[in-house]
């Protein structure tokens, strides 16, 4: 597996621990981890944390996170990559977050866009999907701009600061 994807405005490289601090700024802010998987980091040793079980699942063939890098500031302003890998099912579960000084300038569909041309030409997957909270209006659109398809709701799936949550499904094939 590659561990490098670039685009047009973006360089993305599996995260590696140097990224620690960069990506702590973005996992510390509420308002890029209100619909994360994850609560609000509050030091730099849950991002190298992170890191490590990231690193550990891709040794695993099992996942990849890569670190967003905007060419022309040479700054880290995200993360994305392969939440889930299931090679024998053709599949992976896609992910992303993007510091909030970068939002809404598209870095999130060029970013996404390269996982979905390397997912499907080269790692050879039929499906991809994400699994997104309703509300999480800014991520839909993101999906909905690269033609992912609704499939529905996964009702009270997932359990976030005690409460059951549901998650929207999208998905898009390689027949897409």
């Amino acid at each position: 597996m590659i561990t490098e994807l670039q685009t047009e405005r973006l360089y993305l490289r599996k995260v590696k621990m140097s990224d620690s601090t960069s990506l702590f700024k973005i996992w510390s802010d509420p308002n890029v981890t209100k619909f994360m998987n994850i609560n609000c980091f509050t030091d730099e040793n849950q991002a190298k944390d992170m890191i490590k079980l990231l690193d550990e699942l891709f040794q695993e063939n099992k996942a990849i996170r890569f670190s967003i890098i905007e060419f022309e500031s040479n700054e880290i302003i995200g993360s994305c990559g392969y939440d889930s890998l299931d090679f024998e099912n053709a599949k992976a579960e896609i992910g992303f977050d993007i510091s909030r000084a970068f939002w809404g300038k598209g870095y999130a569909s060029e970013a996404i866009r390269s996982l979905l041309d390397y997912g499907f030409s080269t790692l050879k997957l039929n499906r991809i999907e994400a699994q997104v909270e309703p509300e999480n209006v800014n991520s839909i659109k993101v999906l909905q701009k690269l033609n992912f398809t609704f499939e529905g709701t996964l009702r009270q799936y997932e359990r976030v600061n005690g409460k059951f949550k549901d998650l929207s499904i999208y998905s898009k094939l390689i027949t897409d």
